[in-house]
């Protein structure tokens, strides 16, 4: 059971579970063997700017294609990446655009599970107006890093905000009958060598984290299909992992849709017999595993007749589950891209996280004199992040560095801009101000401008990407200087962010009133425009710890960082369980700023705070906004200890929108897995007999309110 904002929702199904296994099987069974190889495989359509002679001429470039079976009525898979929009990789499909949204950290700070599955429901829109059927996405990896270069697609460290939210997505993109999937099984959380990386973790605490996401969102979204990861995970490849894909996600957690391999992530045939169902971009690897040689091993007896049943059945279950084959081949589909920017406007809007606000300098009066708008390219748009995920917007980009680099994904490290300009927009909203710019390319010349307006509103801008972790956490280019001069010149000093991971500021004691941004989407100069003068209230809460120094973190050395490109390498996730907010109460840090949190415009209180114990914590409050101004919070409930065990644990929130002076009465009931443990000798989760110690906080460090109740001992799930 959950609380009332993220209660279950059933998935939009052209036919419920039990239909679509028995027409699968159905299907199935009528197949030759032939047929039956040619939906375990997916092929790229150009490799090498070389087009696969074996596709159909009218298929475009997309990510994957796996052909159908047009005598049972098996439609083709057309594969794209998505995780935050319809990608359109190098723009390589002339003129196809599609609605940029928010990164996933910035749909993560929302807090909100209806906007996520509407985000999703955009995509699967845009994915069926393009004539695409499944994407590739999205991500709920849980960063372990904030130096790692793809954290931006993920939406949070914590498993049970990362695995709701995850799921919304997930049921808005199928609701439209497109296959979407939850990436990437498991630990891709750093991306050096990740091709050769060994990660080492408990698999006790790998269930209570990562595959504790995984599972919620399996659970609550009922994907088609999961993604295997590039990396090793305890000495196997992911994508041949037999006690996670077999073990854990098949059996322990019982998912029956398809689980299809990252692109370049495949060693060998036997893959499929460690629960790998479909190999990605075959052409890509040594061999197409799942072609000739997966067909020699089931001739020599080696591989059973009966699991290649099982990887087909999984596949066309899924497509039929979705509904994939009711739109098949339809013409004079539309979609409201008008509507579809709103949503991304909207995410943005309430994913801004307002970090520091001294004196009440935001929001910004109407009747200011001159205001200076510094920092690289607000004059044109906001950053997008690189690689796989990056979306061509309506329009095109409005600028475009080639970054390159040492690694195989070098190609795809992009530096783009949405073509939104903070700068237009800002002088939207202030129409009687005087609006200065400085593209904050020198100190100096950055710092003049400053000292001549009455605000300073500076843009730290840096960008990440797929394929390369940041060496460090401070801003590129010399910006955090920049930063400084500009605070020096000006007292009145705020600063936005546009990063994909949290920062080091050694200028925050400087400057008056701090935003994180994030990767802001199509609509992003828009939103923070809106947010800095006041038409809309920040709302936004982190779903990240920013660490106040690297030191705090369970590995300060960046892994591997330094080694040469291909060093296989291994990484020790001694924290286990740990993440993020977790670490930093386990080893008492005090970090930069806190999971969850945020602060807005408006002031709310909480009241009435009680918990109730039995089998698990049902927690009740009441919200109140004692301010002058209509906002929302995002009040969370902590676990803090655990019949002697000292650990933090997210146990619910609520995203609650309130006038002035209106209140509203909140319960929250724990899942029982976030209370307990699990017992790897059982395979079961194990809540302790005891004394349970809950918080009502604003943050994961700012508890308002504590209290206890008791929990009876037992074993459940698995």
């Amino acid at each position: 059971m959950v609380q009332d904002s993220v209660s279950s929702h059933p998935v939009s199904q052209a036919l419920n579970d039990s239909e679509a296994d028995r027409w699968a099987a159905e299907i199935e069974a009528q197949m030759t063997d032939d047929e039956r190889f040619s939906l375990i495989l997916s092929l790229m359509v150009v490799l090498r700017g070389v087009r696969e002679k074996r596709l159909p001429e009218e298929v475009g470039r997309i990510a994957g294609y796996v052909p159908g079976v047009p005598r049972l009525g098996v439609s083709p898979q057309k594969i794209t990446d998505g995780p935050i929009g319809v990608t359109n990789p190098l723009g390589s499909r002339v003129g196809d655009t599609a609605t940029a949204l928010p990164c996933g950290l910035c749909m993560g700070s929302t807090f909100n599970p209806t906007l996520a599955r509407e985000a999703g429901a955009v995509i699967g829109r845009e994915a069926r107006l393009h004539g695409y059927n499944v994407i590739c996405g999205g991500g709920i990896n849980l960063p372990r890093d904030p130096r790692h270069g793809r954290n931006f697609e993920y939406i949070s460290e914590d498993p049970w905000l990362s695995g709701v939210m995850g799921a919304e997505n997930v049921i808005g993109t199928q609701s439209e009958g497109v296959i979407s999937m939850l990436k990437h099984v498991s630990l891709n959380v750093n991306e050096i060598n990740k091709f050769w990386l060994d990660a080492i973790i408990d698999p006790i605490a790998h269930r209570e984290s990562d595959l504790l996401a995984f599972q919620i969102g399996i659970e609550r979204g009922n994907p088609g299909s999961l993604m295997g990861a590039y990396n090793k995970v305890n000495g196997a490849y992911n994508c041949g992992n037999d006690p996670i894909l077999n073990g854990v996600i098949k059996d322990a957690i019982g998912f029956k849709g398809y689980i299809m391999s990252d692109w370049m992530a495949v060693y060998h045939w036997d893959f499929a017999l460690k629960g790998l169902d479909q190999h990605s971009g075959a052409q890509l690897d040594q061999k197409e595993w799942f072609n000739e040689p997966l067909k020699e091993a089931m001739a020599n007896g080696e591989f059973p007749r009966a699991r290649l049943s099982d990887m087909v059945r999984r596949i066309l279950r899924s497509m039929q589950m979705v509904g994939v084959d009711q739109w098949d081949g339809e013409t004079g589909y539309t979609v409201d891209m008008a509507k579809h920017n709103d949503a991304a406007l909207e995410v943005a809007r309430q994913g801004i996280v307002l970090l520091k606000n001294d004196d009440a300098i935001l929001p910004l009066s109407p009747d200011l004199k001159t205001v200076a708008v510094i920092g690289w390219q607000v004059n044109k748009g906001v950053i997008a992040g690189g690689g796989s995920s990056q979306t061509l917007p309506p329009g095109g980009y409005a600028a475009e560095i080639p970054i390159g680099g040492d690694s195989l994904l070098a190609p795809v490290r992009t530096e783009a801009y949405h073509p939104c300009a903070p700068l237009a927009e800002i002088k939207k909203q202030l129409p009687q101000t005087k609006v200065m710019f400085d593209p904050g390319i020198y100190p100096a010349d950055a710092a003049e401008q400053a000292r001549r307006a009455d605000i300073a509103i500076v843009f730290g801008v840096k960008f990440e990407s797929e394929g390369f972790d940041d060496p460090d956490l401070t801003l590129p280019y010399g910006q955090d200087a920049m930063i400084e001069a500009v605070a020096a010149a000006n007292p009145n000093t705020i600063v936005v962010l546009e990063t994909g991971n949290p920062i080091a500021m050694p200028w925050r004691d400087q400057v008056k009133a701090i935003i994180e941004l994030w990767f802001p989407g199509q609509a992003g100069g828009t939103a923070i425009a809106e947010v800095l003068t006041g038409r809309i209230n920040p709302s936004g809460r982190l779903p990240i710890t920013f660490p106040a120094d690297v030191q705090q973190l369970p590995r300060p050395a960046l892994p591997n960082f330094g080694e040469p490109f291909g060093k296989p390498s291994i990484i020790h996730f001694n924290e286990g369980a740990e993440i993020g907010y977790r670490w930093f109460a386990k080893t008492n840090a005090k970090p930069l700023y806190a999971f969850g949190y945020g602060l807005s415009y408006t002031r709310f209180a909480y009241s009435n705070f009680t918990i109730e114990g039995g089998e698990t914590v049902k927690a009740s409050f009441t919200v109140t906004n004692v301010g002058e101004r209509a906002g929302a919070d995002v009040p969370q409930v902590y676990l803090i200890e655990a019949a002697g065990d000292k650990r933090m644990r997210l146990l619910g929130f609520e995203r609650v929108q309130l006038e002035p002076s209106q209140s509203k009465h909140v319960e929250i009931v724990a899942d029982p897995r976030l209370l307990a443990r699990f017992d790897g000798d059982r395979g079961q989760w194990r809540i302790e007999d005891g004394t349970y110690t809950v918080s009502l906080s604003r943050a994961a460090d700012d508890p308002v309110e504590s209290a206890e109740t008791t929990l009876v001992g037992r074993y459940f799930g698995r």
